[in-house]
């Protein structure tokens, strides 16, 4: 039997998972790499000294958050349109590397894989 799984720091669930080098939390929808596990839930504010990502309503966002589209985006390229107030994105990856201060990773319903700015999304609670 293979060696016990630390539980979720986020949520204490003992039902975490490996995905490649994480571990992921089907319960809350956190990931973490094994050595983080000791970081608990001041991992937000501590994480490689970077501050915390805040939507446009002050929310701290994390990876696996669902939020909404918080005003009308006109997409840029293949296609163009815009992604309409109140459109749901589900499971967004915060990022550090992103285009100009666009800090969140998301599939957006309709448009795809695309960067968006933290200051027009809201968290979903």
């Amino acid at each position: 039997m293979p060696e016990q799984l630390p539980p979720c720091p986020e949520c204490a669930s003992d039902l975490a998972y490996e995905m490649g080098a994480l571990l992921v939390c089907p319960m809350c929808g956190h990931e973490w790499a094994p050595g983080d596990a000791d970081a608990g839930s001041d991992r937000d504010r501590d994480s490689d000294a970077a501050p915390a990502i805040k939507d446009a309503v002050g929310n701290v966002l994390a990876d696996g958050d669902s939020v909404t589209i918080a005003k009308d985006l006109k997409v840029k390229g293949a296609g163009g349109g815009t992604v309409k107030v109140g459109t749901k994105v589900n499971g967004i990856r915060l990022i550090s590397d992103g285009v100009g201060d666009h800090d969140i990773d998301a599939k957006v319903p309709g448009f795809g894989q695309m960067q968006l700015k933290s200051s027009v999304v809201k968290k979903v609670v």
